[in-house]
């Protein structure tokens, strides 16, 4: 069975007339579901579609290092 790791997925929103930066701790088993994830989350969240927003890194991260409170009591069991 595969282990479920945390990656923080960084980026930018590009629209015409809106741009933020964001950052998200997402739990997976893979970079690219970790991405998936970020990609449904943040394009619900603010209404944008998949080709406003860029992905600038993913990195696996430890539990230390995380900062959503549920992601955290998630994974630490």
């Amino acid at each position: 069975m595969s282990e479920i790791k945390i990656f923080r997925v960084k980026g930018e929103i590009h629209k015409p007339d809106y741009r933020m930066k964001f950052s998200k701790d997402i739990r997976a088993l893979k970079q690219e579901d970790a991405v998936e994830r970020a990609f449904t989350d943040i394009g619900g969240q603010h209404n944008v579609k998949r080709f406003h927003l860029k992905v600038t890194s993913v990195e696996e991260i430890k539990i230390e290092d995380v900062k959503n409170p549920i992601v955290r009591m998630l994974s630490e069991g």
